[in-house]
């Protein structure tokens, strides 16, 4: 059990929001900011590691965080990193695997808890979605994984919270998955270019993607026409519709919705990804310079 002083409020229901709608909001980064070929390629030469994350933070506007998944963070180090980038910025956290990682999801409450009470909302607002990741073993059991959706909350400490689920087994790629996230509200990752199944259909009010597919042998990673057709699904999605180009399992109608996506570039050949991340966002800024 958790101690009460490190309890939160988590609740399974939505609640209203009193503040206006906001345009949708494209965000492009890379999985973490501490890899050492960085220091090469991306960081300045000499740049002390306790800036690198400021310095990442001014060239991306998002970073997803895999320690999560590995172990807990103090609340301190939430606070230090909410107050380290720009206030546009947000942190992608991975869930802990001791959620993800078990023979029966529907025994994870106990580790989502202590997850949201770990300090993870001293990111406030800078707080983005939360990537429950899943093993390549992992089948799917709809019983068992609606559970699960079930115990993942809408809201902690009155915040609301966006959950991503990225499956990695080829059983998922149905149309009963891709209705159970939907009726949840909960984004199915896009592994694009990557071994992973790809699943791009759409299911919640935000998109989470991530590309794989970046080569060391390409100055940024990409070739400029893959870059520009992921920029331009990234776009399609924000506006609420769905790429042209990307094959779906469940037809479903396009709600127009603006939505806000978060793209990021991870594995494949990591010392070109923030050189790949860059240029997306260099691409999508000038033609949504809004953005």
């Amino acid at each position: 059990m958790i101690a009460k002083h490190n309890r939160v409020r988590v609740s399974s229901q939505h609640r209203p929001s009193s503040s206006p709608p906001v345009p949708s909001r494209i965000r492009v980064g890379v999985g973490g900011w501490v890899f050492p070929p960085w220091r090469a390629n991306f960081y300045p030469k000499g740049l002390p590691q306790k800036q690198e994350l400021e310095f990442a933070s001014r060239r991306l506007t998002s970073i997803e965080v895999n320690g999560t998944y590995y172990g807990s963070q103090s609340p301190a180090t939430f606070a230090k990193w909410r107050d380290t980038v720009p206030d546009s910025f947000v942190f992608a956290l991975k869930g802990p695997r001791f959620a993800t990682n078990r023979r029966i999801l529907a025994e994870a409450g106990d580790s989502i808890e202590r997850f949201f009470a770990s300090g993870v909302m001293e990111l406030k607002e800078k707080l983005g979605p939360i990537n429950w990741q899943f093993t390549p073993g992992k089948e799917f059991d709809p019983a068992d994984f609606e559970k699960f959706l079930k115990l993942l909350p809408k809201t902690v400490a009155g915040r609301s919270i966006r959950h991503a689920v990225e499956i990695r087994h080829d059983s998922f790629c149905s149309a009963e998955f891709v209705a159970l996230a939907r009726d949840h509200g909960v984004a199915i990752v896009l592994a694009g270019d990557a071994k992973f199944p790809l699943i791009t259909d759409v299911t919640a009010p935000f998109v989470y993607a991530r590309i794989m597919g970046t080569q060391a042998a390409k100055k940024v990673g990409y070739a400029p026409a893959a870059l520009d057709r992921w920029a331009e699904r990234a776009q399609d999605w924000a506006r609420g519709a769905a790429p042209t180009d990307l094959p779906l399992i469940a037809a479903h109608p396009p709600t127009k919705t603006p939505r806000d996506v978060f793209l990021y570039v991870i594995s494949g050949a990591k010392e070109r990804n923030p050189a790949a991340a860059m240029a997306l966002i260099a691409r999508l800024s000038a033609r949504c310079p809004t953005m």
